[in-house]
């Protein structure tokens, strides 16, 4: 028994090496549960390192979506100069609410908004417009314009209307000013828009003031010392005292000399005495002659203070009242009465 298990174990040492040389995982070098050959240790399990991602497109990029795009757009619609309050706060609105009010605000509710602030600020031309303007703007008004056209009157058509509007305000002035401000005026007309409006508001008042200067010295010559005087304070003043002397002042002053010259022409009329009426002549007394002794009566006025000479004679005395210059019929009838007594005289010799 012995003997039979040793030549047995014998036979299988003996057969072992073959088998393992002969099998596939030692041709490979690999055991089932080892390599072949001994391998340097391994260190123990670290973390994957993070990896940066590939490169992406913009709309892709984090933080970057369709919200955020619609966000973006729509601070910059609030940020335009020519945003209204409205449209800023129904912006903000929108970006409070989420994307969905996001997208409604840009796709639908900014174009409402803008045509209607259009249509605001239209509608405020009408303060400073000409008659020109005023119709353009009640027309557009009226129609159902769409934001493009009502865009297109008040960035383009307002301008036009409120041109044609200036000239005719320039040809109006023109109309009968002095020189000056006709050269200027006609110089205006021919030049650009910008030429007229600059006319309009500041061209004109310098124009004007310099006629005025003209004028208000042709007035001064050979007026009255009132005139002169207000002439001279308004050519020292300011162009609107200027104004204001050929509007109002000249004919104050001007009443002020005529009033004066009337009073100076009283007070002259004042000065002088109370002419005293020519008398009539009376006709003689028939039978008498010239220088006889009778008197055909006095054909002149007495002066006052005097006394009558030929009445003294017949003594009747002073006569206060022929003394006074009394009528030429007394002094005539006197005159007769010393003729009768000296006919009466001579008869009784």
């Amino acid at each position: 028994m012995k003997l039979s298990r040793i030549a047995a174990a014998v036979t299988i040492s003996a057969l072992a090496p073959a088998v393992l040389l002969s099998s596939p995982a030692f041709a490979t070098g690999e055991e089932s549960g080892a390599p072949s050959t001994p391998t340097a240790p391994t260190a123990p399990d670290q973390p994957t390192a993070a990896q940066p991602p590939a490169a992406q497109t913009p709309a892709e990029q984090p933080g970057d979506t369709q919200a955020e795009q619609d966000r973006k757009t729509i601070l910059a619609i609030i940020a335009d100069p020519m945003a209204s309050q409205y449209m800023k706060d129904a912006g903000l609105k929108a970006i409070a609410d989420g994307p969905a009010a996001m997208r409604k605000f840009i796709e639908t509710d900014q174009h409402v908004i803008r045509r209607d602030d259009y249509r605001v600020l239209i509608t405020r031309l009408v303060t400073d417009a000409g008659p020109d303007l005023k119709e353009g703007i009640k027309q557009i008004m009226r129609s159902d314009a769409t934001l493009e056209q009502l865009r297109h009157f008040y960035e383009v058509t307002q301008h036009e209307l409120r041109d044609s509007d200036n000239r005719v305000d320039i040809a109006r002035i023109s109309n009968g000013a002095g020189p000056g401000l006709k050269e200027g005026a006609l110089k205006a007309l021919k030049g650009t828009p910008a030429d007229r409006i600059e006319f309009l508001k500041n061209g004109q008042h310098h124009l004007r003031d310099q006629d005025n200067r003209v004028e208000i010295a042709q007035i001064m010559d050979g007026g009255g010392p009132e005139v002169i005087k207000a002439g001279r304070a308004a050519l020292n003043g300011t162009p609107a005292d200027r104004a204001e002397f050929l509007k109002t002042g000249q004919h104050e002053a001007r009443a002020k000399d005529k009033k004066a010259q009337e009073d100076k022409d009283k007070d002259k009329d004042k000065g002088q005495p109370t002419p005293t009426p020519t008398p009539t002549p009376t006709p003689s007394t028939p039978g008498t002659t010239p220088g006889s002794g009778g008197s055909t009566g006095n054909t002149s006025v007495t002066p006052q203070g005097g006394s009558g000479g030929h009445l003294a004679t017949t003594g009747a005395g002073d006569s206060a009242w022929i003394a006074g210059g009394a009528g030429t019929a007394v002094v005539a009838g006197a005159g007769l009465l010393l003729a009768a007594r000296m006919r009466r005289a001579g008869s009784a010799r």
